[in-house]
């Protein structure tokens, strides 16, 4: 089984509104359950580290995930001390999830932690994966060659006419469909808040909520392949 770190954001003031903001907390709570019911270990991270700043949206409230997600001890007490990202080693960790919430939009493209985190686990064959606004993580993510990691790589997002939809175009600092674009990521949607997924060589991304537990399942499908691929390479011949 495997560690997976799971990205949560730091950020908890959405632009000039006077709202707060943070990071989804379904969007924490579904990936999270698919991955210990998978038998693999989470651990949270941010870019600050400490308590992050947790939004449950209108209609949430009664989903069964986010209420046992909020009622464990455990997983409270682990987020209460999340660690911060430019002091996790990615070595101990076999994948990364990013989830969404609209903080991501402002600490996740400037964390120099998460992203180094992400490319040393991506470099190193483990899996990228990202939900809704996590794939603002990916927008800056260079690997060692200097290349963009989506760059040609089909991904997907929160979407324009997701966000139009909020009414909050003018107050992200960007578009994230659009900047994933600019750095050369194939993105595709489907109507808003509607699940979609995209896995394209351990880059594993969904576009909404909606799709916070597929992308964790196609994690964890991944890991597994990995695995099955490594243990096979292990085979002495013949056997």
């Amino acid at each position: 089984m495997a560690n997976i770190l799971l990205a949560v954001s730091s950020h908890d003031t959405l632009g000039n509104t006077g709202n707060s903001t943070g990071y989804s907390v379904s969007e924490a709570a579904h990936p999270y359950r698919v991955f210990v019911s998978a038998g693999h270990t989470v651990n949270f991270v941010s870019h600050r580290g400490g308590e992050p700043p947790g939004v449950v949206f209108d209609g949430e409230e009664n989903d069964p995930e986010v209420k046992a997600f909020l009622a464990d001890d455990r997983i409270q007490a682990k987020l209460a001390a999340t660690s911060q990202a430019s002091q996790v080693r990615s070595a101990e960790y076999s994948a990364i999830f990013f989830a969404g919430g609209h903080g991501a939009m402002w600490d996740f493209p400037e964390s120099a932690g998460l992203a180094r985190l992400a490319r040393e686990i991506y470099e190193r064959g483990g899996v990228v994966s990202a939900v809704c606004h996590g794939p603002a993580s990916l927008v800056n993510l260079r690997l060692s060659d200097g290349s963009y990691l989506v760059d040609g790589k089909r991904v997907s997002s929160f979407t324009n006419e997701e966000e139009a939809q909020l009414g909050l175009v003018h107050v992200m600092p960007f578009l994230l469909e659009d900047r994933l674009k600019e750095r050369g990521a194939i993105h595709s949607k489907t109507p808003n808040f509607v699940a979609h997924t995209e896995n394209d060589n351990r880059v594993i991304t969904g576009q909404n909520p909606a799709s916070a537990a597929l992308v964790a399942e196609l994690v964890v499908s991944e890991l597994a392949h990995i695995n099955g691929a490594h243990a096979g390479r292990a085979k002495p011949n013949g056997s």
